[in-house]
């Protein structure tokens, strides 16, 4: 199986060109084109084999929950004229981005384990274990960072610092809750449990619209709904579809991004095995067949499908 690493393409009327960590990011003057690599990153690190499918499994993810949310914010998409391309309007962002949780797990599990019981400025109440549903959603920023991991940041020191001004932070937390409560219906009908996520947005003429892509494996945990109670009263490891197995994997192998710390080597097995957890995702969140799409000369393929799409503007 091929796997889209990365892409180097110069597309007609193209201004500019950004990598990140997944996404190979071109810009024209109103426009983003944002080609989903198959890259995967762990801990702010991006490893060094790529995941079959995965680009295409983000990118038809995103496109879905962004065409089911338009209702409650305006978003960024125009089209998707290759499975592992986004065209979208091109924003400016805000500088945080706004990561809700409903359940304790992953880093906020972490902070709580570690003893701490104020989390980006919301207090934790005492009495909680790994997976507890938390009495209401709660909204945790972390900084955005280019380079590096992001960091933590309370509602207080957002407005402080003048990242954000209070009247549209308010209007952030308003649309997140929002996104958040329909990404948990969404996902209860496909008998699933949304348990954190993060949402970015940016603005156009003062208006705001969410960016990036939504609910998706990278951006989000799921538990499977069917015997989540009987798991947590037992004390067992949830059954979750998300990148945290990967995480997992590497915390396992002594690798969590730190000065020093190698990257575990990656079998064949392995990435197989990556790349069915992420299609299965795909299928349980989205409740539709995962079709493939031929991978064989997949850098040509996405290159034909933009020109065709930008030959069209």
């Amino acid at each position: 199986m091929n796997a889209l690493k990365e892409t180097n393409f110069n597309f007609p009327q193209q201004t500019a060109f950004y990598r990140g960590k997944v996404r190979d990011v071109y810009s024209f003057e109103n426009q983003l084109l944002m080609v989903a690599s198959d890259r995967i990153s762990a801990f702010d690190v991006v490893l060094p084999r790529a995941i079959p499918f995965k680009g295409q499994v983000l990118n038809q993810i995103a496109s879905h929950f962004l065409k089911a949310t338009a209702d409650i914010v305006p978003n960024w998409l125009i089209a998707t004229p290759d499975p592992n391309v986004s065209v979208g309007l091109k924003c400016e962002t805000y500088p945080v981005e706004m990561v809700v949780r409903g359940y304790l797990a992953g880093h906020a599990w972490r902070t709580y384990k570690s003893g701490l019981r104020i989390l980006c400025g919301v207090i934790l109440p005492e009495g909680l274990k790994e997976n507890d549903k938390l009495p209401n959603p709660i909204i945790t920023p972390t900084t955005k960072a280019h380079e590096g991991h992001d960091e933590d940041i309370s509602r207080e020191e957002i407005l402080k610092q003048g990242l954000i001004s209070e009247k549209e932070y308010a209007e952030l937390e308003k649309y997140t809750l929002a996104l958040f409560q329909r990404g948990t219906e969404m996902a209860a009908e496909q008998n699933l449990i949304l348990v954190d996520t993060k949402y970015e947005f940016g603005q156009i003429d003062g208006k705001i619209i969410l960016i990036d892509e939504i609910h998706t494996p990278d951006s989000s945990r799921y538990f499977y709904q069917e015997g989540y109670q009987e798991r947590q009263d037992k004390n067992e490891v949830q059954k979750q579809l998300s990148k945290e197995f990967v995480r997992e994997w590497l915390i396992a192998n002594n690798f969590q991004g730190k000065e020093g710390q190698t990257v575990p080597e990656m079998s064949d097995e392995w990435i197989t095995q990556i790349s069915e957890r992420y299609i299965e995702l795909y299928e349980k969140v989205v409740g539709m067949k995962f079709e493939k799409q031929d991978t064989e000369q997949i850098v040509n393929r996405v290159e034909k499908n933009v020109l065709q799409y930008l030959s069209n503007l």
